[in-house]
């Protein structure tokens, strides 16, 4: 018997071994380096930026109105308010559904597409941009006002901010398209088992999934705040 060749295990954050698991796509099992992808992500104008907040020599700031633990209280909620939205994502009802079937129609299976999830996903992604931007521009702030070092932490976290930001949005984008793929393929698999016992459970499993890679996405864009409020602790 010819076994399929195994795809060589993924290395990296748990987002992008989640989305490796999932999808269909040959993976780097040995990445660039970070210094290699700061090469092609920096242009010349956002290496100027960041060399001047890590070589000059920071203005005083005005002295920061908010504590540590006030700002660790507010990351926290707002963290919690994202993963709730997340973990409480409401099962998408399909247009026919909400429209009322027909009599002797009540247990069939409940046709779903996933558009639906594509815009719920989306939105989510807004949220926790807005989010985290919100919150790293709030720390920077506090941060500035605290010592010439903090002021120096917080001006190169503003440029990396401006320079990285734009291809992180660009390649997160492309999340709801590998989620897609994903659907489409737990949908294919479960219409192609002539008798199944629960139609509805490659859905379920579907959404699980999807949760998860939301979940480490949220990781992923909360460790910018979780960094700023580690230099924070230390003033």
């Amino acid at each position: 018997m010819v076994q399929a060749p195994q795809r060589p295990p993924v290395h990296g954050p748990t987002f992008i071994r989640l989305l490796a698991s999932l999808v269909d796509a040959d993976v780097p099992p040995s990445p660039p380096s970070l210094a290699d992808h700061l090469g092609r992500w920096l242009d010349w104008s956002h290496a100027i930026a960041l060399s001047t907040a890590l070589d000059g020599k920071p203005a005083p700031a005005e002295p920061a109105t908010h504590d540590c633990g006030s700002e660790e209280d507010e990351c926290a909620r707002i963290r919690r308010s994202l993963a709730g939205a997340i973990v409480g994502d409401p099962k998408p009802t399909s247009p026919s559904r909400r429209a009322g079937g027909q009599a002797g129609q009540a247990d069939a299976p409940e046709a779903v597409d996933y558009p639906m999830f594509r815009q719920h996903h989306l939105s989510l992604q807004r949220s926790m941009q807005a989010a985290t931007g919100e919150l790293r521009s709030r720390l920077r702030d506090t941060l500035a006002g605290k010592s010439v070092a903090m002021t120096r932490l917080a001006a190169v976290d503003a440029a990396m901010e401006a320079a990285l930001s734009p291809r992180e949005q660009s390649l997160l984008a492309h999340v709801p398209d590998l989620l897609g793929q994903h659907f489409e393929r737990l949908h294919q698999a479960a219409s192609a088992r002539v008798a199944s016992t629960s139609p509805d459970a490659w859905l379920e499993v579907f959404r699980r999934d999807r949760q998860s890679v939301l979940l480490a996405e949220l990781d992923v864009r909360f460790q910018p705040v979780e960094g700023l409020l580690a230099a924070l602790r230390t003033c």
